[in-house]
């Protein structure tokens, strides 16, 4: 089913738009990850998600939860709800439980979408997630404009791990910094998939 929901997803995003995907052989075929990305749309999980292997579940808003049919929809598709500007204590824990099942959670840093191309600043949960279950960040970056028949290319870097001190406790000010450094990485990502250093 899940298969059959990705084949007609990528049917119609690529009769709408002209979507590269580049590098996917960066995404692990098998362990957990959190895969992070610069949002610019609505559809950005499913630009990112239908051509791939692998099922990324999603930390989307918990309003789309509520809408019907969509909904059902995206959590059909392994998503699960967080609410936004809360501190989501059991979404953070979700997070944890699917990364320890051996998962891939995706989750978008800025928190919601951008403007004008305009990079918001990051939220602690990415750092907060990688910090507390030691998993590697995917980064991905999603380039184009969403206008029909325009090019969007979909760009998957390499995986890397993020260096915690042991035993130090980080201020949330610290782990906001972290995950600033996860977008910027995202925006400055070449075509290759490569980071910069961290």
């Amino acid at each position: 089913m899940i298969e059959g929901i990705k084949f007609i997803s990528g049917l119609f995003l690529n009769i709408v738009y002209r979507i590269e995907h580049i590098n996917m052989d960066n995404v692990p075929k098998s362990g957990s990850g959190i895969m992070c990305s610069n949002h610019i749309s609505d559809i950005d999980m499913f630009l990112i998600g239908y051509k791939l292997k692998r099922l990324i579940r999603y930390m989307a808003k918990e309003e789309l939860f509520k809408i019907p049919i969509l909904g059902w929809f995206i959590a059909y598709c392994g998503s699960f709800p967080v609410r936004r500007g809360s501190g989501d204590i059991g979404a953070i824990k979700k997070a944890f439980d699917l990364i320890d099942e051996g998962h891939i959670i995706g989750i978008f840093p800025e928190g919601k979408r951008t403007k004008n191309k305009t990079k918001l600043r990051a939220k602690p949960g990415p750092a907060l997630i990688a910090m507390k279950t030691g998993a590697k960040i995917i980064p991905v970056k999603i380039e184009g404009k969403m206008r029909i028949f325009s090019k969007i290319k979909i760009i998957y870097g390499k995986p890397y791990i993020i260096e915690f001190e042991k035993d130090k406790k980080y201020t949330n000010k610290e782990l906001v910094e972290i995950s600033q450094k996860i977008l910027d990485n995202i925006y400055s990502m070449s075509e290759d998939g490569t980071v910069g250093d961290y």
